[in-house]
């Protein structure tokens, strides 16, 4: 049987995972998919703890409602500055970025 600490533990292992991919990362690609694994894993507790601990309310699900067309409109900005930061640089290396 899968219990809450199983949705947890996953949430848990994807923001490890993703703090660590954005960490290491040189590529600014790679640190934004990283950024997104850790929303991913943050929205898998939301709506772990909406669904085993808030019975009649659905505040866990709409918060993470608003949480993904937060994130998604977020990506969609730093794509957005990325476009125009590779368009005078040319490169995707972090080290290019230095000045902001």
């Amino acid at each position: 049987m899968i219990t809450m600490y199983h949705y947890l533990s996953l949430g848990l292992f994807l923001f490890i995972s993703g703090l660590l991919g954005s960490m290491i990362a040189k590529n600014i690609i790679k640190v934004l998919i990283s950024i997104e694994f850790m929303l991913t894993g943050i929205n898998i507790n939301f709506v772990t703890f909406g669904t085993f601990c808030d019975g009649i309310n659905f505040s866990g699900y709409i918060v993470t409602l608003f949480y993904t067309g937060i994130g998604a409109i977020e990506l969609a900005v730093a794509i957005f500055i990325f476009y125009i930061m590779y368009q005078k640089k040319k490169s995707c290396s972090i080290d290019s970025y230095t000045e902001l």
